[in-house]
């Protein structure tokens, strides 16, 4: 019977092998989840997801297979309980005193609220609004959207108000980390982890397990061995590209940054505006007193560092093909001469482009660029930055 529910995971994009399948089954016939539903999700996705990125197709999945038991999204939810979609228009939120909410009585956990639930929609004929007992908007019933009840179920409502569900219908747990969405910062550091390469250095200070028993055994008494600790010794170098049509993205450059730096003990980071040219900066504010000439940074890192450009690589043909053809200075060198010796200095290098990729071919800029870079462009997605992190590996 859970035959469409496997075909469903594999159609939404779930890679789950028939192993993985059958030990699901083995633990629905052991009886680990006979009458719980969250128990029933929980145990499917134990068994049949093994990467947390695929964790919100398969909410997808199990939603569309399973429609009835736990709704993910608002059009999904309407439509298994069978609910008009303008009963649920948000038409005024109920805003109660702190008294008001102190009189209104939770129905008494759980399990009484879900068969009240299940009587009301099977009583309720029309759309109700104010009320305390169908389900509907604004009001003081333990159902529906923008009112208040201290214990009671969200339905249609985009966002929490009073913290106060203990059910949600239209929420989905996991939907930030499929490896599509734009980047988080847990979601980065998880894709820059594939760039790490470990090596001990610093003083003998860890205990050496394996060490102390060899040479305990060499010698015939306890010979306790140390060692260095292991670290993360690859070195990146991160130039981000500030101002302009950037400004939409400095929360999540923000947050590249600040997982880089979590993942890289030697990670030395610039900015530069639109094209590389002949200097960067490290402070903005400073960025036109206190630059440092590329010249420099060229000659002090050398060819193991990792190089990763981060832009949209928007702006005009000419700041990358002419001289003078920057915006805000006059560049006595072409932008495209300066990345080239990026890239020949920096022979790991990645462009990461904030822009979604089916757009890149709008922008004649960033062809040039992903053609500078021979096509290590990707896109800032879970999946674009692991696909780059092979390429520089």
């Amino acid at each position: 019977m859970f035959l469409p529910f496997f075909e469903c995971l594999r159609k939404t994009g779930v890679p789950v092998s028939l192993r993985e399948y059958l030990a699901f089954l083995e633990g629905m016939a052991a009886g680990l989840a006979t009458y719980d539903v969250d128990a029933f999700y929980y145990l499917a996705r134990t068994a049949m997801v093994k990467d947390e990125r695929h964790i919100d197709r398969f909410d997808r999945a199990f939603a569309e297979s399973f429609r009835g038991l736990e709704q993910i999204t608002p059009e999904q939810v309407l439509d298994a309980i069978d609910l008009p979609r303008d009963w649920l228009e948000k038409l005024a939120e109920k805003h109660l005193t702190a008294e008001e909410r102190a009189e209104i009585q939770a129905l008494g956990g759980f399990d009484a609220l879900m068969e009240t639930l299940k009587a009301r929609l099977a009583e309720q004929q029309g759309r109700h609004q104010g009320g305390n007992k169908w389900i509907g908007t604004a009001g003081t019933s333990p159902f529906g959207a923008y009112g208040y009840n201290p214990e009671g179920v969200r339905i249609g409502q985009d966002q929490s108000r009073h913290q106060r569900a203990v059910k949600v219908w239209d929420k989905r747990e996991f939907r930030n980390l499929d490896d599509q969405t734009e980047l988080g910062t847990r979601n980065i550091k998880i894709a820059l982890r594939a760039l790490r390469r470990w090596a001990r250095d610093g003083a003998a200070q860890e205990f050496d397990l394996d060490g102390t028993i060899q040479s305990t055994a060499r010698t015939g008494w306890l010979d306790v061995q140390t060692r260095p600790e292991r670290r993360n010794a690859v070195k990146v170098l991160l130039f981000f590209d500030i101002g302009g049509s950037m400004d939409p993205y400095v929360r999540v450059m923000e947050e590249l940054f600040s997982a880089a730096r979590s993942e890289f003990r030697h990670l030395v980071p610039f900015y530069f505006h639109n094209c590389l040219y002949e200097g960067v900066w490290r402070d903005n504010a400073r960025r036109w007193d206190a630059q440092t000439p590329t010249w420099d940074i060229l000659r002090s890192y050398g060819p193991e560092y990792r190089c990763l450009f981060v832009g949209d690589a928007a702006m005009s043909p000419y700041e990358i093909l002419h001289p003078g053809g920057a915006n805000e200075h006059w560049n006595p060198e072409a932008g495209h001469v300066w990345l080239e010796r990026a890239c020949a200095q920096w022979p790991h290098h990645l462009w990461i482009n904030p822009v979604p990729e089916p757009h890149w071919h709008y922008t004649h800029s960033t062809r040039l660029i992903a053609d500078i870079f021979a096509n290590r462009m990707v896109p800032m997605t879970v999946e674009g930055l692991t696909r780059g992190i092979r390429l520089i590996r």
